[in-house]
């Protein structure tokens, strides 16, 4: 497969430290270009990691005709805009979570895509084998009937000119982490939410939610409970509770690219983990895969995986988490 030439929007930490270097280890990916606002900046990114082109502008990476797809790590305000200002350049999007602010905004990204561009939201894990196998052994029948998802996500972030502390860019904890919370409900029940409540605790001084608890209806008895927290201990986890049997991801969000990752499948014979079985993945860098992912989509070798309408659902749970703040009552998505 020829390799698919990317170009990079802004120098965000995610992208310099984690998602391009992964990207780049790709064959099947080509990082030929990066920008920002700030044209020292992309050159020093570009220094540093051996990308060839580096513009000071948004504008001037979508005009290079030697790209054919982004990555969007922008902040969340900027997703949209910026997405549709490279899908109307003829660009394919690889865009950071959330995919938008809100469902309405995540529509009209939909509605105004042209004709045969692809995007999809970077969600990477979907592509870690640890969340496939996990999802292949609840499809199995591996731990019965899985009735209750439960995620905890937290870390400390204090800073009040990080974008995560602006609530008016997108900032706080519900659309930082908790996507991710939403999204390991729908992956392990392999569903929809039908209703959502969520509790939730703001900063005072920054506006933003700092510890947000949700309470999520997937039908037919089936809970997602979560806590997401930008003031808190660092700390993830995420357990499906099944009728005859659990599992356990220990490290379901951040996990290393360089060391093997371990899920726990325990019949709940003894408590404390002592009869789990501990299932080991090879180690691998879950930015890779989903860069990788992407690529084939593009070239028509494989299947678009989290695109824009897949989006809209997880979008749409969290309109009503934050609906139900003020309403005090469930929410439909």
């Amino acid at each position: 497969m020829k390799p698919v030439r990317w170009g990079i929007l802004s120098t965000a930490k995610i992208g310099r430290l984690k998602v391009v270097p992964a990207i780049m280890r790709s064959p099947l990916c080509d990082v030929v270009a990066v920008t920002s606002r700030d044209g020292q900046a992309s050159a020093a990114m570009a220094a540093e990691l051996g990308i060839p082109r580096a513009y000071g502008s948004y504008e001037e990476l979508l005009a290079d005709p030697g790209i054919e797809a982004v990555y969007n790590p922008v902040p969340n305000h900027l997703h949209v805009p910026l997405t549709l200002a490279a899908a109307r350049a003829g660009k394919h999007v690889l865009c950071e979570k959330p995919i938008a602010l809100d469902s309405a905004e995540a529509h009209r990204l939909q509605d105004e895509l042209p004709p045969g561009i692809l995007v999809a939201e970077a969600f990477m894990i979907r592509h870690h084998p640890q969340w496939i196998r996990a999802q292949e052994l609840i499809r199995a029948g591996e731990i019965g009937e899985v009735r209750a998802v439960n995620v905890a996500f937290s870390y400390t972030n204090l800073d009040p000119a990080n974008i995560r502390n602006r609530p008016e860019i997108g900032g706080g904890g519900l659309m930082d982490i908790g996507c991710y919370a939403v999204m390991s409900g729908r992956l392990l029940f392999g569903a929809d939410p039908v209703r959502a409540i969520a509790l939730i605790d703001r900063d005072p001084g920054f506006g933003t939610d700092r510890l947000t608890s949700g309470l999520v209806d997937f039908g037919g008895g089936r809970h997602l409970i979560f806590t997401v927290s930008t003031q808190l201990v660092p700390f993830q986890r995420v357990q499906a509770l099944g009728t005859s049997g659990r599992i356990e991801i220990r490290i379901p969000f951040n996990a290393p690219p360089d060391e093997p990752t371990r899920i726990l499948v325990d019949e709940g014979r003894v408590h404390g983990d002592a009869q789990a079985r501990s299932l080991e993945l090879p180690a691998c860098d879950q930015y890779t895969l989903q860069g990788e992912a992407f690529a084939r989509a593009i070239r028509g070798a494989g299947p678009l995986v989290g695109g824009v309408e897949d989006a809209i659902v997880n979008m749409r749970v969290l309109d009503a988490l934050r609906r139900s703040e003020s309403s005090g009552a469930w929410e439909k998505p």
